[in-house]
């Protein structure tokens, strides 16, 4: 990869290439193979952030080596880390931290740059159980730069527990609402604030609410214009889609 970015760039040097044809080359550019995985290393280029490792169904080894090489160029995100692949994270890794609730390991590189952005993302969640997802979309949408405030355990069941934060919503430019049972809540603050509402749909709840699936239709069917749903138990994806919302309102 290095003597293909020289290359490129003594062409930009020459003449040869002009900038935006090498912008697109670079956008292109390889991944790492190390065998049991292709690192995208111009993610980041390309999407803003780097490459996010999954860990849920990796071996402990897997995680490290791709942790290994992300982290050398960039900040890290690894979600879905069970105690054995945070703990080695952390040792492999020097500054890395571990969220235990959001089963989450990251790491902050000294030279990588993320442009802070004026917006705050609000992530709620309607009970204490649904704390694991809420703290995966909390750090992942703050790992990529963006200010978040949390409020946890303000459920439909107690309404006046939501209404207490009423102005805290109201300033926020993105909410995510994290909710298991019958998954009202975003519906409640859907109607309650003019900005992006992602509902977040989780496994928590009662036989009846089929690991989710409950939750999920309801808040795919919820009468409250502007809310967007991820799927079952995503935090990742809803942290992820909030920080690209709010990227887009600082634009």
């Amino acid at each position: 990869m290095t003597e293909q970015l020289r290359a490129l760039l003594k062409a930009v040097q020459s003449g040869d290439v002009d900038i935006e044809s090498a912008l697109s080359r670079v956008e292109g550019l390889p991944f790492e193979d190390i065998g049991f995985a292709h690192v995208d290393h111009h993610r980041a280029l390309r999407k803003g952030f780097p490459e996010v490792i999954f860990c849920q169904g990796k071996t402990v080894e897997q995680v490290v080596e791709i942790g290994r090489r992300l982290a050398a160029n960039g900040s890290l995100l690894a979600t879905r880390a069970d105690d054995a692949q945070a703990e080695a994270l952390l040792q492999a890794i020097h500054g890395a931290e571990h969220q235990a609730i959001g089963r989450t390991v990251t790491f902050r590189h000294p030279d990588a740059t993320c442009p802070p952005t004026r917006g705050r993302i609000l992530v709620l969640s309607a009970g204490t159980s649904d704390l694991p997802v809420a703290e995966e979309a909390a750090t992942t949408a703050n790992i990529m730069g963006n200010p978040v405030e949390r409020v946890f355990d303000v459920g439909v069941a107690g309404i006046h527990r939501l209404l207490a934060y009423r102005e805290r919503m109201t300033e926020a430019s993105v909410i995510i609402v994290v909710a298991g049972m019958e998954g009202a809540l975003p519906s409640v603050v859907g109607g309650m604030v003019n900005a992006p509402v992602i509902a977040v749909p989780t496994s928590i709840g009662y036989g009846a609410s089929f690991g989710g699936l409950a939750a999920l239709l309801g808040m795919l069917n919820s009468c409250s214009a502007g809310v967007t749903v991820v799927n079952i138990d995503n935090g990742f994806g809803a942290g992820y889609s909030a920080s690209l919302i709010n990227r887009a309102l600082d634009g």
